[in-house]
């Protein structure tokens, strides 16, 4: 299950990437706004559950190895990944409206 779980967020992660980078590419080169708000629906989030699927079988598999039952491993795990799921989400939210507000200096890293 520890492999399993871990297959499924690096295939889901790889999907998450292609589509973000393909609707980011399409919206630089149109500057419409549908491919943005298309970010926000089911293209994008299919494989940003799949992510956190596989992430939350990754990290109970890894606690079970230690001797907690199934229960106990998935009841700590799942809160952990909803938590930092629903973090990550926002976050991209915000990056895509500055984004599309044209303030794209935030994502300028050459000032550090």
């Amino acid at each position: 299950m520890l492999v399993a779980g871990l297959l499924i967020a690096i295939a889901s992660g790889t999907a998450f990437s292609a589509v973000l980078k393909e609707t980011v590419g399409d919206w630089y080169k149109n500057k419409s706004t549908r491919s943005i708000s298309k970010l926000r629906g089911f293209d994008l989030q299919l494989p940003f559950a799949g992510i956190c699927l596989g992430s939350c079988v990754f990290l109970a598999s890894g606690m079970s190895i230690f001797g907690f039952t199934p229960l106990i491993a998935y009841g700590m795990a799942m809160p952990l990944v909803l938590l930092s799921a629903g973090l990550v989400w926002s976050q991209l939210k915000k990056n895509l409206a500055m984004l599309e507000s044209g303030n794209t200096r935030a994502f300028e890293l050459d000032g550090f």
